[in-house]
């Protein structure tokens, strides 16, 4: 399983959100580009930049960090954050960036960023599906920086996305995102038996290493982690033991 670590953009810095709530921000660093260094660093081979500003907007506001971290990093970079048309995912392809994370658009507009994925390649291209447990545990997506609840379930999505050839998806629980209270283990345990062969980046909660040997066990193919990372719950030799024992 991949380890991939994990840098949120906001207002220039980096920062964690909990429960993806604009509102409850920690601010980890005013240089992103040194925590984006400092993962490079770890015994991985992706890292996840998310422009928290552009995900709330719609219009990326972090593109000079971005592009600084793309540039300066050894690993197969993926961003997410505002990208909403296909001009803006030929633009970061070109500039290096390996994957591009689509939110809204994945959500509201499938058949388009499916088009995108025939016509740019689907390995290119990650639908980020978020969600929150209805009432029912229900998984129903949310959009537009984790605003806005669409009355779209995680199944209806998944379904189409895999018939239309798509390798990678990520998903998060927004209810465990920088919460540090472990991974929604059940959900990813129930995409993966329904959708056996996605490649799945699980995201939300991870607390230690732990957390993750679990999801491995599960047979989750990547985990995304950035507050245990940045809290030093996660410790670069623990990374490096982890891939060692793959």
């Amino acid at each position: 399983m991949r380890i991939i670590p994990a840098v949120d953009l906001k207002d220039g810095k980096c920062v964690r959100l909990l429960k993806g709530e604009f509102d409850k921000t920690t601010e980890y660093s005013s240089d992103p580009a040194a925590i984006g260094r400092r993962f490079s660093a770890l015994d991985v081979t992706d890292l996840h930049l998310v422009d928290l500003d552009g995900a709330r907007s719609g219009a990326q506001q972090n593109r000079e960090i971005v592009a600084e971290i793309a540039a300066q990093s050894r690993l197969a970079v993926q961003l997410g954050g505002g990208i909403r048309v296909r001009a803006d995912v030929e633009g970061w392809l070109d500039a290096g960036v390996t994957r591009c994370v689509i939110g809204s658009v994945a959500i509201y507009e499938p058949r388009v960023v499916i088009e995108w994925m025939e016509e740019l390649g689907a390995d290119r291209l990650v639908p980020a599906l978020d969600v929150r447990l209805d009432e029912n545990a229900m998984p129903m997506l949310t959009a537009k920086g984790w605003t806005e609840d669409t009355g779209v379930s995680l199944w209806e999505a998944l379904d189409e996305y895999t018939a239309a050839g798509a390798i990678h998806v990520l998903c998060t629980d927004v209810s465990r995102d920088g919460a540090m209270e472990g991974p929604n283990f059940h959900l990813y345990a129930e995409i993966l038996q329904r959708y056996p062969t996605l490649q799945l980046q699980a995201s939300g909660g991870v607390r230690d290493i732990e957390d993750l040997e679990l999801l491995r066990e599960l047979g989750v193919p990547a985990a995304i982690t950035g507050r245990a990372l940045l809290d030093g719950k996660i410790t670069e030799a623990e990374v490096s033991s982890f891939r060692r024992s793959e």
